[in-house]
């Protein structure tokens, strides 16, 4: 990446919603959460080829058609995965 100047988002957890045709309003509530150890992972992966990456974790975020009330956005999460990631960066 880096040699060709690009920069990889790496977006893990399922966002909820629908979105490009992919529905995904079924999918258990707890899996539109990234966790501590799903940020890890992608840094631990990534970070030995190299530093252009960025990491968009899910904490609940919703594209497309919800109902109201349903959303629960934890931004907490993201404060937790920047501390526990942040020595590192």
């Amino acid at each position: 990446m880096a040699p060709m100047g690009l920069i990889l988002e790496m977006e893990i957890g399922i966002t909820g919603g629908a979105e490009d045709g992919v529905d995904n309003t079924g999918v258990a509530k707890d899996k539109l959460y990234s966790t501590t150890e799903d940020t890890q992972l992608v840094w631990d992966t990534l970070s030995p080829i190299s530093p252009m990456f960025t990491i968009a974790a899910a904490f609940g975020n919703v594209h497309g058609v919800y109902k109201p009330g349903n959303v629960r956005l934890q931004p907490e999460l993201l404060d937790s995965f920047q501390k526990n990631l942040g020595p590192k960066v």
